[in-house]
């Protein structure tokens, strides 16, 4: 299994803003190899070749070859995945990022030692013993500070026997309601501090407008990994509804799906369910608002779309069952998991 640790880096920044320059250098050039490949028609350079391209260019621009190495990797990887014939540049505007090969990066106690210099971070939480792999890297947030992402693989853990299971349908009045009567409440981070954001941005106060909105990421993140642990530490099957997050946030509804984090949600459901054994599924949510869960029908007085959203509460025409909108669609959504 993989997983990914971060710290925050507590010394060598100076050296790190030096080093992720001369990574844009290298991401560039790549660029330009690639289009001078579209322009004379010629096969498009992989990872391999774009190595042998930089080779010993690691010294002049002050960078491990191992780093070279991955920011070329990582060129072709993106450039397939992405499907486009060529990327964008890299910039001074961009934030700063160091990849590195895994088997360049050393433990050193608390710290980490990588080309000569040793990195002090703040430990937060211990590193698991496990091979580093490729992907791990230094990057750079919003405001300046510099993070060191670990790649680690760790061993598989055994799957835990179904005993309770929950469903799970997303909301914007309620974050999660669950199939067993709960509901989590959404706390609205960007609501709590859009005045203030607001205020900033018509000063043109950019470096406080920046801390605002780490502010309400961090606040945000910190809510929803504790509702996620809480969930995978006492439910054995999770099904969660595959709510198209992307498509509400280009509707009139953009603000508060985007505040509410619901991929965030699910993702950090799924990866805290893998390393715990547990078992976690997305499923097909559709009509889980509309069918009754009690008789299973679809009957024709029933709340459809976005249009009735305002309907919270509903009674079945053919058995004549009271629902709550989102408790019966949790129950619905944990039907069709199984």
């Amino acid at each position: 299994m993989i997983q990914v640790y971060r710290y925050r880096v507590k010394n060598l920044a100076g050296l790190l803003q030096k080093q992720a320059r001369a990574v844009n250098c290298v991401w560039n050039y790549c660029n330009d190899v690639q289009k001078s490949a579209l322009t004379w028609n010629k096969p498009w350079p992989s990872g391999f070749d774009l190595n042998v391209l930089t080779t010993g260019s690691s010294k002049e621009l002050g960078l491990h070859s191992g780093a070279v190495n991955a920011v070329c990797e990582q060129y072709a990887k993106s450039r397939r995945q992405h499907k486009r014939p060529f990327l964008r540049y890299r910039g001074r505007r961009r934030l700063g990022w160091v990849p590195l090969k895994g088997r360049d990066l050393k433990r050193e106690g608390n710290a980490f030692r990588f080309a000569g210099n040793t990195f002090r971070v703040w430990y937060s939480r211990p590193l698991p013993q496990g091979k580093i792999k490729d992907g791990t890297n230094f990057a750079q947030d919003s405001r300046g500070r510099w993070f060191l992402n670990i790649v680690v693989e760790i061993p598989d853990v055994e799957p835990r026997a179904i005993e309770r299971e929950v469903g799970i349908d997303l909301g914007l009045s309620d974050l999660a309601a669950l199939s067993t009567g709960e509901k989590i409440e959404n706390p609205k981070q960007l609501v709590k501090l859009a005045d203030k954001l607001a205020q900033a941005q018509r000063a043109n106060k950019k470096r406080l407008a920046t801390n605002i909105h780490a502010r309400i990421k961090n606040a945000r993140n910190d809510f929803l990994h504790k509702a996620s642990h809480r969930i995978v530490r006492d439910f054995d099957y999770i099904a969660v509804g595959n709510v198209n997050a992307a498509g509400l946030a280009k509707t009139r509804l953009a603000k508060s799906v985007l505040d509410a984090g619901w991929s965030s949600f699910r993702n950090m459901l799924r990866y805290k369910a893998i390393a715990r054994g547990a078992w976690y599924e997305e499923v097909n949510e559709r009509f889980s608002t509309q069918v009754c869960s009690a008789c299973g029908s679809l009957p024709e007085r029933r709340p459809k779309g976005i249009a009735d959203l305002g309907i919270r509460e509903w009674t079945c025409g053919d058995c004549g069952s009271v629902h709550d909108r989102d408790q019966n669609a949790a129950l619905n959504i944990l039907r069709v998991g199984h």
